[in-house]
């Protein structure tokens, strides 16, 4: 990417927002130029994205000032953001399924005073936009029958479509496939040698160095940096995101064991329609497993499956050599099984219940703290500063209301509940997601320690690199089927992304 202008088309200022006592921005200050590719990139909580809502009118800054294209930004106002040519594609899609391609782009772009749609015009402009940007979409197709990749396009368009000369992206890659992945980078690319600026906000290292011209880190509201993307490295990189040099996550070759967890021609059935179709897995000990998939083919019933809380429609499950029994939480008191859910608010923690209340949630916790059917809070407490100390939990203490706690932090606390018993099986359903650096880090190590010990770890992740860094074996999940597990090393990226996409054959899978 090349031809980056002297223009400043964006200019923050001493940017300060706070929120009580916390200060989420801390006198920001960064510059855009026409054409320039901005890498974006701190932990949870270092102010990204209140500062982009800042940007987008979203909040009010406390302090400081914006100027886009020399002129100043009025603050709190999107409508003045859109018009000043500034654009939002966020993480998570803002379409509508049931309606076209056309008609989610000219949504809230027309005057209302008009009495009639000037559809001809606007599918003109929006051909022409998709054959500038290389963003191939059919304006009749209904949004429901796309695929996440043209869904994503379809949300480019539309900020392009309102002319936008400026565009935020946030976490753009989270839910594509590698082939994808690479199309939208080819893409970003045209964009900046059309003159286009861009800020790309990412937790993926590799993509923002090799998307970026510039990357600027954040750590604590302020900016800890701002290096040039070429001849800036990875470890440099997580250094200044959080403060100290991370570990390299490395797995170590080790023999598997016995099985722990068998599926054979397993399908499962909800609401008359199938979800998982001739599923065959087995998880030996002392092994990872790795399933990845795009979010939404077929994960969440499979862990579902291996957790016990449901029973295959067809097939037969076998846990630790015999047939599976529905063991749901509230009945495993063995705590053989460990669960990480992939929502931890809704299915990890009781969010108004205190951490140490929490640390003791599951069955065999609880049991192992009660005396003759009550209850011995004191050792509780202790037991939940032990998990605090040992899994690097940041909190005043166990009394707080875990809650209050950071999206890492409440996940540590469900790795210290797990990991206290010891569990032979494990499913990890996305373990990462939403955590910065340095808890994925975390995370990943304490995967790694569980399986070295000899658990059966069955890792579910959209997150490919994720998927290399610590599966033995992988198995790509589409539309509810499984492909047979192939050891790590002998599957390339390229080869995920066909299965990823459903493009067996190309892949050398049968269906």
């Amino acid at each position: 990417m090349n031809g980056i202008g002297e223009e400043i088309v964006l200019r923050l200022q001493g940017i300060t927002k706070r929120f009580g006592e916390l200060v989420a921005n801390d006198g920001i200050s960064l510059d855009l130029r026409r054409g320039e590719v901005l890498g974006l990139l701190g932990e949870n909580g270092a102010g990204k994205t209140t500062l982009m809502s800042i940007l987008f009118g979203h909040y009010l800054a406390d302090e400081g000032s914006i100027e886009a294209f020399s002129r100043p930004l009025p603050p709190g106002s999107p409508r003045s953001a859109i018009e000043a040519g500034i654009g939002m594609v966020h993480q998570h899609f803002t379409l509508a399924d049931n309606l076209t391609v056309l008609d989610n782009i000219m949504i809230g772009s027309e005057p209302l005073w008009r009495l009639r749609s000037d559809r001809q015009s606007a599918r003109r402009k929006l051909e022409d936009l998709s054959a500038r940007f290389g963003l191939a979409v059919d304006p009749a197709a209904l949004i429901g029958d796309l695929t996440v990749g043209e869904r994503q396009r379809v949300e480019i368009l539309k900020a392009l479509y309102r002319d936008a000369r400026v565009l935020i992206l946030d976490e753009p890659t989270a839910v594509l496939t590698p082939q994808e992945a690479e199309s939208l980078f080819s893409t970003l690319g045209q964009m900046s040698e059309q003159g286009l600026s861009l800020i790309f906000i990412s937790h993926k290292l590799d993509e923002v160095l090799s998307a970026s011209h510039r990357v600027v880190v954040l750590r604590g509201g302020r900016v800890a940096g701002e290096l040039p993307a070429t001849n800036t490295n990875r470890a440099q990189l997580a250094e200044l995101i959080v403060g100290h040099e991370l570990p390299e996550t490395t797995r170590r070759a080790v023999e598997p064991g016995e099985a722990i967890f068998e599926l054979h021609d397993v399908g499962f059935e909800e609401n008359g329609q199938n979800q998982l179709e001739s599923i065959n897995l087995t998880i030996r000990a002392r092994e990872i497993l790795g399933v990845i998939g795009v979010s939404g083919n077929g994960q969440r019933p499979l862990a579902q499956l291996a957790g016990g809380y449901v029973m295959p429609s067809s097939g037969q499950s076998l846990l630790f050599g015999e047939p599976a029994a529905l063991a749901s939480a509230a009945r495993d008191s063995t705590g053989r099984i460990g669960r990480i859910p992939d929502d931890r608010h809704a299915h990890g923690v009781v969010s108004d219940m205190a951490i140490w209340e929490n640390a003791i949630l599951d069955t065999a916790n609880r049991r192992r703290f009660a005396r003759l059917g009550a209850l011995r809070r004191g050792a509780a407490i202790d037991f939940a500063k032990s998990l605090i100390e040992r899994f690097d939990i940041r909190c005043p203490g166990p009394m707080m209301p875990t809650g209050l706690l950071s999206g890492g932090n409440m996940q540590k606390l469900i790795l210290g509940r797990i990991f206290s018993l010891d569990p032979r099986f494990i499913i990890a359903n996305q373990p990462t997601r939403g955590l910065d650096i340095g808890a994925i880090a975390f995370v990943q190590e304490r995967l790694l320690e569980a399986r070295d010990k000899g658990a059966g770890i069955l890792l579910i992740s959209e997150d490919l690199d994720e998927v290399f860094s610590l599966a033995d074996r992988i198995a790509v999940i589409y539309r509810g089927r499984l492909t047979t597990p192939k050891p790590a090393g002998d599957m390339t990226i390229r080869e995920i992304g066909f299965l990823m996409a459903g493009e067996w054959q190309e892949a050398g899978h049968a269906h």
